[in-house]
């Protein structure tokens, strides 16, 4: 894990860009340049912390990544490579690879990543995960190409309305362009070519891949299961450094945890979130049975009223691509803890969207006397609004030959997965220095899960029927079966006591004019008013002045409500 910046077809600029988002890489910086390229490594050391340096050589070729491969080890036999790795690095392997095979390499590829390679060939290479794990965002500058991990390597962001209005309507944005100007992403799984220092879109690796074998029966589907998994687990646990997991209630975390304990010796790391306000909900009694019954090292981390007012302005710093998902704050928290004993983190993402959790999945099955609607955003009709979820659906757009709950699913992995969720776990864990690892985000895992037949994802009023079925056999102390309490952060109450300052101070910055519009941000903030648009709002107005005005955190905040 790291941040990477570099500059295609240019001498020198690789250093300033890197400088920008050196909280990715805490253990230091390497730059090298020379008439083709300048390319910058910031480092956080996971792998071969001695010798895993990069910018990397190997086989006449040169890579910059940020990320994991997780199947270098078996990559490295498969090859025949013992003897020809001069690092213990799990990206050298690819270089050698990519000698053999060229651009066919990037599809044996199993891990979150993000890199540029460039070529023995003379081929150069900008390339991400399928399912968009780690981020990179491209400028073009004349005849050169700039890339990095993140886009405030680029300067300020100006207010871009199309985002702005996604933003306030789906908490996060579709768009390839940034709000930095000729900035944009790279797609989830995209390999691209730079010629002539432009990209050249080659083809998508799909985060799905075909199905290994067709499951019908409950048992074959239940062992084929539980050997995916703790195969992934194993891979996802490969580091030099220690690592724990975070630990919420619900069914994907506990059955991270549960086979995480079977695969260590030594006790895990868990850390869980809850939160310190009147009638809060949270996952914390859930989660504590799971940690005793597993004999996990379990930390219990509290989030008050005085956190919500310390890290929300830290949050929309971290967050400049802009998510405004409440799920951001407790992550945030878990992660600056985290960090004191971990360096590497194993979570639930991934497991909702492809075992079919979600209960807007349930409901699209049913018909619509029953109360069955379409699984997608539920959106005011406003003209912003309408105009986000027809982006939406344009992004949403899953093959017809899936069954109705797969495409329910892909439109999740298209768009809610890469742009919320795994911005949001990026960012908010390397703005602490700290590797976030997703298990079920794994091709093997992804084959099994999305090609199981429909009666093993969703059965009565449960999803995720499958993944409780093995969970109640593992663990049961994770009450599979149960019904999920699930966890709201109660940011509107600690909103509320500064609600009409926010009315006042809000409207004026064109940010939030521009995606929520002034009177309904008065509105929201008024005496009775929609209660669930207050972090929203909030938040767009600390991005903006963050990030557009450039505005330090605190002075963002103290803008907004004044002193604490």
């Amino acid at each position: 894990m790291c941040g990477i910046a570099g500059i295609v077809g240019a001498s020198e600029g690789a250093r300033a860009l890197i400088e920008t988002i050196a909280h990715r890489g805490p253990n230091g910086i390497r730059v090298e340049e020379n008439e083709r390229f300048s390319l910058a490594h910031a480092r956080l050391s996971i792998i071969d912390l001695e010798g895993g340096w990069q910018p990397l050589h190997a086989a006449g070729s040169t890579i910059i990544g940020n990320g994991e491969i997780y199947n270098y080890l078996e990559l490295a036999e498969e090859f025949q490579l013992k003897g020809k790795l001069s690092t213990g690095s799990d990206f050298e392997p690819l270089l050698h690879i990519y000698a053999q095979e060229g651009e066919r390499a990037f599809d044996r590829l199993r891990g979150m990543y993000a890199f540029c390679l460039i070529g023995a060939d003379g081929r150069t290479w900008l390339v991400r995960d399928p399912f968009g794990i780690k981020p990179l965002y491209v400028q073009q500058r004349g005849a050169a190409l700039a890339f990095a991990s993140e886009p405030r390597a680029f300067g300020k962001a100006r207010l871009a309305p199309a985002m702005l209005r996604q933003v306030s309507s789906l908490h996060y944005s579709l768009e390839a362009e940034t709000a930095w100007p000729g900035v944009r992403r790279l797609g989830p799984g995209q390999i691209e070519e730079v010629v002539g220092g432009a990209l050249k879109s080659v083809r998508r690796r799909s985060a799905i891949p075909a199905a290994s074998e067709r499951l019908a029966d409950e048992e074959e589907a239940l062992s084929a299961l539980d050997r995916v998994l703790e195969d992934s687990v194993r891979v996802h646990q490969r580091s030099d450094v220690p690592y724990g997991l975070f630990l919420s209630g619900g069914i994907d975390s506990a059955t991270i945890a549960t086979m995480m304990a079977r695969l260590n010796q030594r006790r895990v790391v868990a850390y869980t979130c809850g939160f310190d306000a009147p009638n809060a909900r949270d996952e914390r009694d859930q989660a504590e049975r799971v940690a005793r019954a597993l004999d996990l090292d379990w930390q219990d981390i509290s989030f008050g009223e005085e956190d919500f007012w310390r890290i929300a302005p830290q949050v929309a710093w971290a967050m400049d691509d802009p998510v405004a998902d409440y799920a951001c704050l407790p992550t945030f928290k878990l992660a600056e803890a985290a960090k004191a004993r971990l360096t590497v983190v194993l979570t639930g993402e991934g497991g909702d969207e492809l075992f079919a959790g979600y209960g807007r999945y349930r409901r699209a099955l049913r018909p619509s006397w029953l109360g069955g609607r379409a699984a997608e955003p539920q959106v005011s009709e406003s003209a912003n609004a309408q105009e986000a979820l027809a982006a939406w659906r344009e992004a949403a757009t899953a093959p017809q030959e899936l069954t109705l709950l797969q495409r329910a699913q892909w439109g999740d992995i298209a768009t809610w997965l890469p742009n919320d969720l795994l911005l949001k776990l990026d960012r908010c864990l390397m703005a602490h220095g700290l590797e976030g690892r997703t298990p079920f985000l794994d091709p093997e895992v992804a084959a099994l899960a999305f090609h199981l037949p429909d009666r093993l994802k969703v059965r009565g009023r449960f999803g995720k029927y499958l993944l409780r079925a093995w969970l109640a056999r593992h663990c049961s102390a994770a009450e599979p079966w149960a019904k999920k309490r699930g966890f709201t952060v109660p940011v509107a109450d600690w909103i509320a006591p500064r609600a009409p300052m926010l009315a006042k101070t809000l409207p004026n910055l064109e940010a939030v004019r521009i995606g929520f519009g002034a009177e309904a941000a008065r509105a929201a903030f008024s005496e009775g008013g929609d209660a669930s648009a207050r972090w929203p709002l909030l938040f767009m107005g600390l991005w903006a002045l963050i990030h557009v005005e450039g505005a330090a955190p605190q002075a963002a905040l103290q803008t907004l409500i004044g002193e604490l």
